[in-house]
């Protein structure tokens, strides 16, 4: 396992920049960070254009680790929303797929 030692600044910059919220589905409680591009693809550890915040619920679905009697969405539409709500705070320059990225070959992220 990678170590996610996101300092603290750019820790509470996300949170501020999420509204202290789940980026999908509005959620205040339990938040988390969540590496947009997963570490292991060469993701960035403490850039703020690679971190979203989720609640628990959905950062256990984006890696795929939902109960299975809940359903919301799949890992790799989690991957997708968490794509797109990034890019509309860092378009026009932040596109992964440039890079060769795409959620779908992430397997939930990291």
């Amino acid at each position: 396992m990678i170590s996610a030692s996101i300092d603290r600044n750019t820790r509470k910059a996300v949170y501020r920049r999420d509204h202290y919220r789940c980026a999908l589905c509005d959620s205040p409680k339990n938040i988390q960070i969540h590496h947009v591009i997963p570490r292991s693809h060469g993701g960035a550890l403490n850039s703020e254009d690679n971190l979203i915040t989720l609640c628990q619920h959905c950062h256990m679905l984006a890696h795929g680790q939902a109960p299975t009697n809940e359903y919301w969405a799949s890992p790799e539409e989690i991957a997708q929303a968490c794509v797109e709500y990034v890019a509309d705070y860092y378009a026009p320059g932040w596109w992964p797929w440039k890079k060769g990225y795409w959620p779908c070959e992430w397997n939930g992220g990291g």
